[in-house]
């Protein structure tokens, strides 16, 4: 596809970062990464707070459409290094910048993909929020994009650099519950939906218009499709399964050991307590098949506000030999045999914020692979899609992995990729 906007494209940083191996203790301005972070309101302010902790990482500027972010977010950093960075609100001054090596993009969905190969293209490497992709396709435009230009791609599941994650692991690659067969993972919450609200003025301050993108774009705006509300329609989010989903089905699959795109997709959804014009369900089940017969299990239940083994977030891991409870709040339960005897357990252990952060500064450093490359992102986001893509169509999908399309079915590729709104198209790499 065309590359339809101004990037200024720069050689790839990997020669001169290849070898940095400094402490961050004795970092020197000239040793420090040159950071910015776009997208500062929720999840990117705590990013902005993260990024801080790290004496050897420079925030050279901020960016975001809405001016009230770039404020806070800028007397955050004041306060902890008495400076504020250059503030900025259009992403392409950032991508413009050769002092900038890496970019953080915390962004709506609509936005994550197109903006990571973009910055790829700029010679940047990208930490981007989950789900790095907002429609299949542009998962494997990420995985080329990291492979042609050379760049390191961290995907926002933080839980793969918790101290909990790596003890879980150890156990199951011995084999503590066997082969693990099948895994489950579940989303519970009592979701609190405002009533439908009419149109009304962009707020003070908001780029509305840069902030739609590259979505479909009336002219108006809706409290109701901004801030906290957007995930909800399918041109700017991808609902509770692409929301916090992402999280649980990724631990699901990694610990199914799966590293591959399942073969057949089933899902069934319904709305209960979601009101309006919402274009999701607030529950939903799904079901992947691979091919070595192994089953993930998906159960989102945004009406609830009780969970399932104690959690609200979690993930069972079924064994030849017993399972495995696991939840990213921090906690893993072994039970063995047919008496369910416990087994080796953890809790209350690091959720793993800030250390999957450090992993892929880190990895900007030494150019080796993060925990959650762009790879292991595509495998884990194409769950979200492949699901809610069954969901919509109302019917058992069979897939095919290698060509990573359905057998046979024109209406659910039609649902792999998405129009985008000139001049925001998404570059093809290859």
């Amino acid at each position: 596809m065309k590359r339809s906007i101004g990037i200024t494209r720069r050689e790839a940083l990997g020669a001169a970062t290849a070898g940095l191996a400094i402490r961050a203790s004795a970092a020197s301005p000239n040793d420090q990464l040159g950071v910015s972070i776009i997208g500062v309101g929720g999840m990117g302010h705590g990013h902005v707070e993260r990024v801080l902790t790290r004496d050897d990482v420079r925030i050279v500027s901020l960016c975001d459409v809405d001016q009230a972010n770039l404020e806070r977010a800028g007397q955050t950093v004041n306060r902890a290094r008495g400076a504020t960075p250059v503030q900025l609100g259009d992403f392409r001054r950032v991508l413009e910048d050769d002092s900038v090596d890496a970019v953080i993009i915390a962004t709506p969905h609509h936005w994550h993909a197109l903006m990571a190969v973009l910055a790829m293209q700029a010679g940047k490497d990208v930490y981007v929020e989950k789900p790095a992709s907002h429609v299949f396709r542009e998962g494997r435009l990420l995985v080329d994009a990291a492979k042609k230009y050379g760049r390191i791609v961290q995907h926002g599941t933080q839980m793969r650099s918790s101290e909990v994650t790596k003890k879980a692991d150890e156990l199951l690659k011995q084999g503590i519950i066997g082969e693990v067969k099948t895994t489950k993972a579940w989303n519970c919450q009592l979701h609190v939906h405002e009533q439908t609200k009419p149109n009304a003025p962009v707020p003070p301050g908001v780029n509305y218009d840069l902030w739609v993108g590259p979505a479909p774009f009336d002219g108006v705006f809706n409290p109701n499709h901004y801030n906290r509300h957007w995930n909800w329609y399918r041109r700017f989010g991808n609902g509770d399964i692409g929301g916090d989903g992402p999280h649980d089905i990724d631990l699901a699959r990694w610990g199914l050991g799966v590293e591959t795109h399942p073969i057949r997709i089933t899902a069934h959804g319904s709305h209960i307590a979601l009101e309006g014009e919402r274009e999701f369900p607030d529950n939903m089940m799904v079901a992947y098949q691979y091919a070595d017969d192994k089953v993930l299990l998906y159960e989102d239940r945004g009406w609830t506000p009780y969970g399932m083994h104690g959690f609200d977030s979690g993930n069972a891991f079924y064994g030849t030999e017993g399972y495995m409870i696991f939840s990213r709040r921090g906690y893993f339960q072994v039970y063995l045999g047919k008496d369910e005897e416990k087994g080796p357990g953890m809790s209350e252990g690091p959720r793993g914020h800030p250390e999957h952060m450090y992993n892929f500064l880190d990895s900007v450093r030494s150019r080796e692979q993060p925990v959650a490359n762009a790879e292991i992102a595509h495998l884990s986001c194409g769950l979200v899609h492949l699901g809610e893509i069954a969901y919509r169509v109302g019917r058992v999908l069979d897939f095919d992995p290698e060509q990573e399309q359905f057998i046979d079915d024109p209406e659910a590729d039609k649902l792999l990729t998405k129009e985008y709104r000139e001049p925001w198209v998404i570059p093809d790499p290859v």
